[in-house]
């Protein structure tokens, strides 16, 4: 049907109803600062937050791109949908009368939005008629489960609106088209009927079971969850997709959570149903639960609206399944976790225990200690990782070593890979402290080129001792690693066509820029767009805001008649500055080993002595290797 020209009072009304904050939060991240929100601007790519909501003027702009406008046209834009089908998208949600200007197409219009509010009414009298269900004879059993298995006082109950579906295959259906006089198409819609494939008819869903609602945020009944009371499978049975309830886009309990990840500012995700009834029994009113599946990155973001510090605790089982379960939302939301997005927790109860099980026997004190020592996402992977791992097995060694540096190279800030590399050289050392530099060395060289702004620790740098190996290299070799690397950088800058087989270079050989001002120019160029036409004055511009020395690197934005001429040779030129690059990086690693491997004594240490004389000499093997492959001597261009 086409859309009906909307009266302007339903378009003011929506605009008074639609916050833009709420809407834009759907598809954003958005953190508090001020009195306005920040997050990554959904219309261009950007690492550092430049997007800003206004929910005083209940506007948005982004200072990157220069978008901005009302919550109206933030989603025309973003959806790339036309003016009065958002308009009448936001009257839906936002329960705005809908008035056009077409009096002839009004009552088409009034039957499409008037299903929804049918579906809302009938869902809510079949919880009513759940809800009595529970108190009479036939509801006995569940009543008593609900009171002796789950220890629920009658206010929870009550609170939560539980009830019982009776075992009759018509009882519901009977009930509401009979007696209250719905049509059946409606409870169809609803999911609370199905069609029976054979003699007409339809029959209850929901038979001899415990019965949860589920409520949207607004607290409105938009299907149920039902537990099995006896052996039936599956235990837990919810409701079919309709047109108001999606299961990946809909959390129990958090219209009686929404207030409580407020207050505190953090909001717990479990498992099932139960477990976040028993949180918010015993107080602890910030619970929501997954519906049985996968968080998703619309749920991430529905919980994320009502917590300022975007602090996120998943307190799944602690079995197999519960285990997948945690890995699986964290996959959803890796892209957030990984910038810092979401402080993202990972809360594992002791002895495998679910939260309903575990407040049984603890306090809620207890609880939120364990809620308040729970680890980071990253910590519980590392966990993971080397669980039942023994890192004294090379092939395990090899395969923990392989996780952790997929791990790492995913974390965007430098900051926080910083730590981590290190914290994962400690692991991988088990306990020798002067293994802990070689460690790092190779976690960098495999992360490399993303690590490539890394600066080891000090308790990394004190490991060294007295070792005459220097971190830094020979003065030779720094003067040789300066001029390929400084080619390179000049070559990537004037030469655009060079850029992706560069980068494509440094990605294969796992190269880093070893120098401190040429790691930075890299780091800049990395975060430019690779088409970028007017490259140099973008980065002459980036180092004026960030208020770093150009003159280290001023040169390369420059060429002279020399330059012009060698220009020419560029694919020849690249490959000999990466070998370059590759043969003093190699060199250092030959030196270190070799070092290593002279103080080991034999006799004491048969087996380290072994390794360190085999990691030297597989360097030098590879030494010789790139010195073959280098077609000419980089000096002969400088």
């Amino acid at each position: 049907m086409q859309i009906p020209r909307l009266h302007p009072d339903t378009i003011e009304e929506v605009k008074l109803r639609a916050d833009i904050v709420d809407v834009v939060s759907e598809y954003v991240v958005l953190r508090k600062r001020g009195k306005d929100f920040v997050g990554l601007c959904p219309f261009h790519d950007e690492k550092s937050p430049s997007f800003t909501v206004s929910q005083t003027k209940q506007m948005y702009y982004c200072f990157g791109c220069q978008a901005a406008g009302n919550a109206i046209k933030f989603v025309m834009e973003l959806g790339k949908r036309s003016f009065p089908d958002v308009v009448l998208d936001l009257a839906r949600r936002y329960q705005v009368p809908v008035q056009t200007l077409e009096p002839e197409q009004r009552q088409e219009l009034q039957r499409q939005l008037s299903l929804r509010e049918q579906l809302y009414e009938v869902l809510a009298s079949s919880a009513q008629f759940y809800q009595h269900a529970l108190r009479q004879s036939q509801g006995q059993k569940a009543l008593q489960y609900l009171q002796s298995n789950r220890k629920l006082k009658e206010e929870t109950i009550q609170q939560f609106g539980l009830g019982y579906a009776p075992a009759g295959w018509e009882t519901l259906h009977r009930y509401l088209v009979e007696d209250k006089h719905y049509p059946a198409q409606i409870l169809e819609k609803a999911g609370l009927i199905k069609p029976r494939k054979e003699g007409g008819g339809y029959y209850d869903v929901f038979r001899d079971r415990l019965m949860i609602p589920i409520r949207d945020v607004q607290g409105r009944v938009i299907a149920f969850g039902g537990r099995t009371l006896t052996d039936e499978q599956p235990k837990y049975l919810n409701s079919p997709e309709t047109e108001l309830f999606s299961k990946g886009k809909t959390l129990f309990a958090l219209d009686q959570a929404k207030g409580g990840i407020s207050q505190v500012d953090q909001a717990v995700v479990v498992e099932g149903y139960f477990d976040a009834i028993a949180l918010h029994a015993v107080g602890i009113n910030n619970a929501v639960a997954s519906l049985g599946t996968a968080l998703s990155l619309e749920q991430v973001r529905l919980i994320l609206r009502y917590t300022e510090s975007k602090q996120l605790v998943l307190n799944f089982d602690a079995d197999k399944a519960g285990t997948n379960a945690t890995e699986r939302a964290i996959g959803e939301i890796a892209e957030l976790a990984y910038k810092g997005e979401v402080q993202l927790k990972i809360l594992n109860l002791p002895n495998g225990k679910d939260a309903d099980e575990y407040l049984h026997s603890h306090t809620p004190e207890d609880y939120g200690e364990l809620l308040k020592n729970a680890p980071l996402w990253i910590d519980w992977q590392i966990q993971q990782i080397i669980k039942d791992r023994d890192l004294k097995q090379a092939t395990d060694f090899q395969q923990v070593t392989q996780q952790l540096v997929k791990l790492l190279k995913n974390i965007a800030n430098s900051d926080t890979r910083n730590y981590y590399v290190s914290f994962c050289a400690e692991i991988l050392s088990l306990g020798d402290t002067r293994l802990i530099p070689l460690r790092v060395e190779n976690l960098l060289t495999q992360i490399a080129p993303v690590a490539a702004t890394y600066s080891k620790p000090v308790s990394a740098k004190k490991a060294w001792g007295g070792s005459k190996v220097s971190d830094s290299p020979l003065p030779t070799e720094r003067n040789l690693l300066e001029n390929a690397e400084a080619l390179l950088l000049r070559i990537y800058l004037h030469c655009p066509e060079q850029r992706q087989a560069i980068i494509n270079e440094l990605e294969e050989r796992d190269l880093q820029f070893s120098l401190s001002h040429h790691r930075f120019l890299w780091q800049q160029i990395l975060e430019t767009a690779l088409e970028q036409l007017d490259l140099i004055s973008t980065l002459q511009n980036r180092y004026l805001e960030s208020s770093e020395e150009l003159g280290l690197v001023s040169h390369l934005f420059h060429l002279n008649e020399k330059w012009k001429i060698e220009i020419p040779r560029t694919p020849q030129v690249v490959q000999a500055a990466i070998a370059c690059m590759d043969l003093v990086m190699l060199e250092k690693r030959y030196r270190h080993f070799l070092e290593l491997w002279q103080k080991t004594d034999p006799e004491v240490e048969p087996e380290r002595y072994q390794s360190y004389y085999q990691a030297f000499y597989a360097e030098k093997i590879k030494l010789q290797k790139i010195d073959r492959q280098r077609l000419f001597s980089i000096t002969e261009l400088l």
